[in-house]
């Protein structure tokens, strides 16, 4: 019986032990956290997994694995992958283990970018629905892919979100449609440079053909680049430009090649960025002649995916937005503009070291910053720096308190955080849990 060696559990890793068995491997999964699903240790452990817990030893590591299946967030010069690459063993994701295992016609649309993912994923698969069409939702958005494939059928669309961490460890992944939503400076501490990080960006278009489809952000130089010299077609989404292979705005539509789709007005979603990811959407699922109408009755009705600049309620006046999946200084910007009423920005977390000057622009309608976490403090002397004050909080539930306080009638209270969650959260989702449970609790306070 092969084996295989599966580093990481959280939900990837379980579903990849999940499949690998299944496949008939012998597998052993290991992870320095105890912290663990229960219910999941002890269903792997009866389908004959071994499940290792709370330690890391090289010695676990020796020739007789295939392979190792990775938690994308592991990086690849940890001491478990460096003795796998010297022992010959193969090194591959979730994602990389699931695609060997999807029916041949599945048809592939994979979403990366440095922001925008998961909307534009959610999207396409929302229209490609409405569409009446079989189509399927996994990825970096939470769900493994590997949990999805006994439910694939051939000709089925299969719409994955895909991390640059992802990327890291693809050999033979394939898509039929890349969507790269933007590029921007973001990941520098995992990847080790810019370079680096867009690398393994490029990556989305692996093994395409002319038969491909690469669909761009025209607007984005560093995009475009990246895609230089790539033998897939083309198709370009643009806010900017007039642009008769694939998607624009012009006089208050959005239209495509050159067609009215529908009014920016009746589209629920706000936001310029919001509008380039629409675009993106449409984009590919026109490429699945998805009829207007159906692109319309989504547009309509969708008011955005759970911790992107999701409002969560309207306390005496005051609206809270979560936006937790804002790990990075570009996707705060991206919140920041959003908004035009006075602003109290919730900012925090795991401190990487990284500058937040390239947020003094976006600034103008904060009024209050309240920071928490590793970075609370460093957060309190940049907000010094350009006249805003701040308050230092441990917890995030002190910090929307203390941003409830703060705030009048009309005012909004913005968790935005630049940082990652792992200070204090497993991640971003639970960090938006707890601010919304946070938030509810304030309204019943006040009731």
């Amino acid at each position: 019986m092969e084996k295989a060696f599966v580093f990481g559990m959280a939900r990837s890793g379980y579903a990849a032990a999940k499949l690998l068995i299944e496949k008939g491997y012998q597998v052993t999964i290991n992870d320095r956290s105890f912290e663990q699903d229960l219910e999941q240790i002890k269903e792997l452990e009866s389908l004959g997994a071994k499940v290792i817990l709370g330690v890391e030893d090289n010695d676990l590591i020796d020739n007789t694995y295939e392979m190792i299946v990775k938690n994308p967030g592991i990086p690849n010069d940890h001491s478990y992958l460096v003795k796998a690459k010297e022992l010959g063993i193969t090194i591959i994701n979730e994602v990389e283990l699931a695609y060997h295992y999807f029916p041949k016609d599945l048809k592939i649309i994979g979403v990366t970018g440095t922001n925008g993912k998961t909307t534009t994923s959610t999207l396409i698969y929302e229209m490609l629905k409405q569409s009446k069409k079989r189509a399927y939702l996994a990825g970096n958005i939470g769900i493994p892919v590997s949990s999805m494939v006994s439910l694939f059928l051939p000709n089925d669309i299969f719409v994955i979100e895909i991390s640059d961490h992802q990327l890291c460890n693809m050999i033979d992944f394939k898509t039929d449609i890349s969507v790269l939503t933007n590029i921007s400076e973001a990941h520098i501490d995992f990847h080790g440079s810019y370079e680096k990080y867009k690398e393994m960006k490029k990556r989305i278009f692996n093994h395409h053909q002319s038969s491909s489809l690469a669909i761009l952000n025209l607007d984005n130089e560093e995009s475009l680049l990246l895609a230089e010299g790539i033998p897939s077609q083309k198709k370009y989404f643009s806010s900017n430009s007039l642009n008769l292979k694939g998607c624009d705005l012009s006089q208050g539509f959005i239209n495509y090649n050159g067609k009215r789709i529908i009014k920016i007005d009746e589209v629920k979603l706000k936001g310029k960025h919001n509008l380039e990811n629409i675009m993106a959407a449409i984009v590919a699922v026109k490429e699945f002649d998805v009829r207007d109408e159906d692109i319309q009755e989504v547009l309509k009705k969708f008011g955005g995916v759970e911790h992107r600049i999701e409002f969560v309620k309207t306390i005496s006046q005051v609206d809270f937005y979560n936006d937790s999946k804002s790990t990075n200084i570009k996707s705060t910007q991206i919140a920041l503009s959003t908004f035009d009423q006075p602003t109290i920005l919730i900012l925090g977390g795991l401190d990487r070291g990284h500058s937040f000057d390239e947020l003094k622009t976006y600034l103008t309608n904060v009024k209050n910053i309240v920071s928490y976490g590793e970075t609370k403090d460093r957060i309190c002397s940049f907000s010094k720096e350009n006249n805003i004050e701040c308050f230092a909080y441990e917890t995030i539930d002190k910090a929307v308190k203390k941003a409830y306080d703060l705030s009048e009638s009309k005012d909004v209270i913005l968790l935005s955080p630049a940082c990652a969650s792992w200070d204090q959260f497993k991640d971003f989702e639970e960090r938006g849990n707890k601010y919304k449970e946070t938030v509810n609790l304030l309204e019943e306070k006040n009731e």
